[in-house]
């Protein structure tokens, strides 16, 4: 199985800074869990308007490690169009040294083996119901605010769940880690450093405090063990017991298209689940299908370059993903796939060459190749859809034919899905 498609799967990017919680003296970055539910109910949609092109732009980035062609989004990493085969068996040195995958006589490389009328079998996906039930229950929960269903006429005690904002200082200066918005606290839990959490009780909401604490003397990072600091602390609002009680006054303000009860909530709910349920089927379709057609195939070797283009964009790509976990990419890579950053590397790089050298065999004979028309208008519908004005500035420095070898994949690998015989289990 292609572990790229795990490397997205795993990492889970946010609209909000990382918080730290403060435990056993360490730091550990961490995401409020209503994040997600936030995102996917405020505004009616996945991807917040103001944050569009972000979003857009991570959706693509995902497919493309997903899809294998790592490079087609990694600046820095793009592959030069040299001079084609010349038919006779002997190519140029820019020929050879090229890694655009329609300039390469990919032949020479891999025996295509049987590729149509592929039988795989693969599970069913449903709605499981409890995380139907967990959803609709973070989705309430997530969404409430001070002006809306929000706990405004008391004062905080021990075991509520209080949305704060908060700023920790050192001599006077915010510190890395130390500051949050709309952060959701148990107190009690014993999530943040001694007196935080004690720090709020009897507070009401809309009051803000200075809490006046010291970081423990093993506290995991340098600068703030032993430290005297102050967190300017609001309480927002208290969040009602969430005891499966929902107020349909309460969801009719959240402000989604249709959904003005808990009936409604649910139902919208569901169709979400059930929407990335037939994803994760259509995904374990293409995956099945695509093990059984490498199978099928035999390769006598594969272009040096090829495999370090990948190489090299994979190492930036998770580099790039443990930096904002606080970890070295040895240590992301150990911990998702068992084994260091070089040997993944060597494993993935080696197996998504192969992949598209093998699509590519395919696309030759099943005329499947993308001309330059057919290129500019799929960039220019995609530009179109992303709010750019132009294809130049939504592919920014990537090339061209990093974007054709994308596309490549997803053309070739609906063909191959389309002519296998699935069976549902």
């Amino acid at each position: 199985m292609r572990t790229d498609l795990l490397i997205y799967n795993k990492y889970i990017s946010s609209e909000h800074e990382n918080v730290y919680r403060m435990t056993d003296g360490t730091m550990e970055s961490a995401q409020n869990d209503s994040d997600c539910s936030k995102i996917f109910l405020r505004g009616n949609q996945m991807c917040k308007s103001a944050q569009k092109e972000e979003c857009m732009k991570k959706k693509n980035v995902n497919k493309l490690l997903a899809l294998g062609l790592v490079s087609a989004m990694t600046a820095g990493m793009l592959a030069g169009c040299g001079a084609k085969d010349t038919g006779n068996g002997s190519e140029t040195k820019a020929a050879t040294d090229s890694t655009a995958l329609k300039d390469m006589d990919v032949d020479k490389y891999v025996t295509l083996g049987e590729y149509k009328g592929l039988a795989v079998s693969v599970d069913t996906v449903e709605v499981d119901e409890d995380e139907w039930d967990t959803l609709v229950n973070n989705v309430y929960y997530g969404n409430i605010t001070a002006e809306n269903g929000g706990i405004m006429d008391r004062a905080v005690e021990t075991g509520d769940t209080v949305n704060i904002d908060y700023e920790g200082k050192k001599d006077g200066v915010a510190f890395d880690g130390g500051t949050a918005q709309g952060y959701d606290l148990t107190i009690g839990s014993g999530s943040f450093i001694a007196g935080f959490e004690d720090g709020l009780i009897g507070v009401m909401p809309g009051e803000t405090v200075d809490l006046n604490l010291t970081f423990p003397e093993n506290y995991g990072n340098s600068d703030l063990a032993g430290q005297a600091v102050v967190f300017t602390v609001t309480v927002n609002y208290i969040q009602p017991a969430q005891d499966g009680e929902f107020s349909d006054e309460v969801i009719s303000n959240f402000g989604i298209d249709g959904v003005t009860n808990e009936e409604e909530l649910r139902q919208y709910a569901y169709d979400y689940l059930n929407e990335n349920a037939q994803q994760n089927y259509e995904t374990n379709v293409q995956q099945a299908v695509m093990d059984a057609f490498m199978a099928n195939n035999t390769f006598t070797s594969v272009p040096e370059a090829l495999v370090q283009k990948y190489s090299d964009a994979a190492e930036s790509s998770i580099t790039s993903m443990a930096s904002s976990y606080g970890v070295d990419a040895d240590t992301f890579t150990q911990y998702y796939y068992g084994q260091d950053l070089a040997s993944f590397l060597a494993t993935y790089s080696e197996e998504a060459a192969k992949q598209d050298i093998a699509l590519q065999a395919v696309a030759n004979k099943e005329k499947l190749n993308i001309s330059d028309e057919e290129l500019d208008q799929i960039l220019l519908d995609r530009a179109t859809a992303a709010g750019y004005d132009t294809i130049e500035e939504y592919i920014g420095e990537t090339s061209k034919e990093d974007y054709r070898e994308y596309f490549l994949y997803d053309k070739v690998t609906d063909y191959l899905v389309e002519n296998a015989k699935i069976t549902n289990n």
